[in-house]
């Protein structure tokens, strides 16, 4: 009986182009708190969580825990009310759900976003019906490279680990990737290079570049490794 093979889809970078969602998102923050990110400032912490950022760039105005939270909320809710009006969706996402789904395969999102933002995009997207999983930060306690998010996303899916595949544009989720015994695929997208990547099975610049066969073949030579 043949093996039914999982894919799992990292979102920041990989569904949606959300870099400069997220800048826009910290300049109206900023606006709103007499607080200042240019984009220089914005590269250098791209990555990190929004707590992290916060507190970090912002350390000279001491915000309580309490403040820091309300902080990182707001910037979420204007993130998410920038992707409502103008959808970066990232080129081929939807063609290469739908190619997967129809030859099979288990889907599902695995990211460490807070769940407002993962459950906005697939539904931009409207492909909810496809995806078996959807993993998010509210699922796990410990953040990639930790390969908690993925292994759950697995679990849920109900296939092996090692008989799936994750497409990651970070070099912390392809990290994570592998400590599961996953197979991996590096998108290479806006705020990241190809040699972040080096570590995956194989990089690509488009989602387009991505076929049915390719995936399955990589699945299948990962888990011969095991």
């Amino acid at each position: 009986m043949k093996t039914v093979p999982g894919v799992i889809f990292d979102v920041d970078g990989v569904l949606v182009d959300s870099y400069e969602a997220h800048f826009q998102s910290y300049q109206k923050l900023g606006d709103e708190h007499q607080l200042q990110m240019t984009r220089a400032d914005f590269f250098h912490y791209f990555g990190r969580t929004t707590r992290e950022t916060i507190v970090e760039l912002w350390h000279h105005r001491k915000f309580s825990d309490d403040q820091v939270t309300a902080l990182d909320d707001r910037k979420e809710t204007l993130y998410r009310e920038i992707l409502k009006k103008d959808f970066p969706e990232m080129a081929g996402s939807c063609e290469l759900i739908d190619r997967l789904a129809a030859a099979g395969f288990q889907l599902a999102v695995g990211s460490s976003g807070p769940p407002e933002n993962v459950t906005l995009v697939v539904r931009q997207l409207k492909r909810e019906k496809l995806f078996a999983a959807q993993v998010t930060g509210s699922d796990v306690t410990r953040g990639k490279p930790d390969p908690q998010v993925f292994l759950i996303a697995a679990k849920r899916m109900g296939v092996s680990p090692i008989h799936c595949l994750v497409i990651e544009d970070a070099s912390a989720g392809i990290v994570a990737a592998r400590a599961a015994r996953m197979a991996t695929v590096g998108l290479v997208s806006t705020g990241h290079s190809r040699d972040e990547l080096s570590a995956a099975d194989l990089s690509v610049h488009s989602l387009q570049e991505l076929s049915v066969n390719m995936l399955q073949e990589l699945v299948e030579q990962n888990a011969a490794r095991y």
